[in-house]
């Protein structure tokens, strides 16, 4: 079901206000902070006028070399552009089933809802203009795209008043891609918020916003999905389609077949998003995703193509 109002507007619980506004502070004070001296924010786009070359990196967009410069030096060169100073970004946030999980520091859901907080601060600047298509499985909605501080925080309000839903759609995050995609919008910014699990039906979508806009997908992790503790008899629920399955995690072998087959996803997932031009954020629930985030960022401004962060100390099946 799509619903063009999505959630009512009445008044979250004082909770939820607390969060959203300790989420702005850490934003705000601490994230932007770290990042001062940058007008784009997060995710610098790449403008359409003409700026200084730089050196190539591995990653970089090979459409953007600079041939002169780099038959003068005999070093590949690509051309930096200099960004817009109105920008559009669009969000794309997926509060599916699958989402409501989490075993380290926070659920999925409340780490989406913190990378959300700092896409909608980092990029409303000086006129620019955010706005979002939010999935939860069972409605998807829209929220315009506008500028201002006063609309950054009714989009964080209309996304933490998301209700949850039972059973996921199966092509909700396909079908929130198309809606970004038809009509076409001006050319922006465009970062996917979601875990990236079920159909991987939206690589086509997201590869036509690429031949428009910069994108940016934002992957959302927990441990357990990678790797399963020894606990015995456990009955594992599909939060999509609510279907049931006992298995044996006392089983060795059941275990390392099991990390081996979530390390292929990761894998498979990573090089659908490299595939539709889009950079690569990972964010897990047992790490400091301000420091990821922020890790990104500085990697992004240096023209390096940004992988997801390498962990010390990762929780890992005993």
């Amino acid at each position: 079901m799509t619903s063009p109002q999505g959630p009512t507007s009445a008044a979250l619980p004082p909770e939820t206000e607390a969060v959203l506004r300790r989420l702005e502070y850490v934003v705000r004070n601490k994230l932007d902070g770290l990042l001062q001296g940058s007008y784009l924010g997060l995710v610098p786009g790449p403008g359409s006028e003409a700026g200084e070359s730089r050196q190539y990196y591995p990653g970089d967009d090979v459409r953007r070399m600079d041939w002169p410069v780099t038959a003068r030096t005999m070093t590949p060169h690509v051309r930096q552009t200099v960004a817009d100073r109105e920008l559009e970004t669009w969000l794309v946030v997926d509060l599916s089933p699958s989402l409501d999980f989490g075993t380290a520091n926070m659920e999925k859901r409340d780490l989406v809802f913190a990378a959300a907080t700092a896409m909608v601060h980092l990029t409303t600047k000086a006129g620019n203009r955010i706005g979002a298509i939010v999935t939860n499985g069972d409605q998807t909605y829209r929220i315009p795209a506008v500028g201002g501080i006063n609309h950054a925080r009714y989009l964080l309000r209309k996304l933490a008043a998301t209700p949850r839903a039972d059973h996921g759609g199966g092509h909700d995050l396909r079908d929130a891609l198309e809606q970004v995609r038809r009509p076409p919008r001006r050319r922006g910014m465009v970062a996917v918020i979601s875990d990236f699990l079920g159909a991987p039906d939206w690589e086509r979508p997201l590869r036509g916003l690429g031949e428009r806009h910069e994108l940016l997908g934002i992957e959302i992790v927990d441990p357990r999905e990678m790797d399963l503790p020894a606990a015995g008899l456990v009955t594992f629920v599909d939060p999509e389609s609510g279907e049931q399955l006992e298995v044996q995690t006392s089983d060795a072998q059941l275990r390392y077949r099991y990390a081996v087959a979530a390390r292929e996803q990761r894998a498979s997932i990573a090089t659908m998003l490299r595939r539709a031009g889009a950079d690569h954020l990972q964010l897990r629930t047992d790490s400091d995703w301000l420091s990821d985030m922020a890790r990104f960022v500085v990697t992004r401004r240096r023209g390096v193509a940004a992988r997801p962060p390498s962990r010390a100390g990762m929780i890992g099946v005993h």
